[in-house]
């Protein structure tokens, strides 16, 4: 049976709780004196203590972009590759996917990532630019041959035709890359595939704590080559 336009099919969920009250945050607490002048050596700190903690897979990371000029948002998770002293570094289907057509109209992105074990979170904004094909061929070696095959088959979000066979499609598209690259392990990475490094403009830290009264930390600077400031921000 539909539930009914009106009715609320979740309402106030409370994690652990029996009660509709939220859990509670009580694992720690940030201050401007731990924080590193540079947001990419304070991530490294958080991301190395994530890892630490047990954290599973903490390089996930929701990745958002927006469509111009619409302004439609669309997210997904995808996972961080690299970070460096420009940026963050994802992945990815840079033709066909839905986020490659975003960034064609509007080069800015977002990252979000979330440890919940350790009660954290990080939030990234910035401009998007493509790795070269030499950085993106060095990873692509790393990756197992079925997922480099794969890069080749998918034309990602794209529809595969129910008149077709949908699945059978692609399981054509396979066979046909590994008939391609049979016997050879030096595949090529994909001209329409690589990295895209989300350079940040802002860098937000935040800590969760009790009563949510969170302890959240915003670093900002103009230009690539500007200073980083940092500022505390009201939860």
């Amino acid at each position: 049976m539909a539930a009914a336009k009106d009715s609320k099919l979740i309402f106030a969920p409370a994690g652990t709780n029996s009660t509709p009250r939220a859990d509670q945050y009580t694992k720690g607490s940030l201050s401007r004196p731990q924080l590193d002048p540079s947001p990419f050596t304070q991530f490294h700190a958080w991301f190395t203590h994530a890892r630490s903690s047990g954290v599973q897979q903490p390089e996930t990371v929701c990745f958002s972009t927006a469509h111009l000029p619409s302004g439609r948002v669309s997210s997904r998770y995808v996972y961080l590759k690299e970070l460096d002293g420009r940026g963050f570094v994802v992945y990815s289907n840079w033709l066909h996917s839905r986020k490659a057509q975003d960034v064609q109209s509007n080069p800015y992105a977002s990252l979000a990532f979330w440890w919940g074990d350790v009660e954290r979170q990080v939030r990234v904004e910035g401009k998007v630019e493509r790795l070269s094909e030499e950085e993106s061929q060095a990873y692509y070696d790393l990756r197992a041959r079925g997922s480099r095959i794969g890069a080749w088959a998918s034309e990602q979000s794209q529809v595969l035709p129910k008149e077709l066979g949908e699945k059978e499609v692609l399981e054509k598209r396979v066979r046909e890359v590994e008939e391609r690259f049979e016997g050879r392990e030096d595949i090529p990475v994909p001209s329409f595939w690589g990295g895209m490094r989300i350079v940040p403009e802002m860098v937000e830290f935040w800590q969760g704590r009790e009563s949510r009264l969170h302890d959240r930390f915003k670093y900002s600077r103009n230009g690539e080559d500007g200073d980083w400031e940092i500022e505390r921000l009201s939860p």
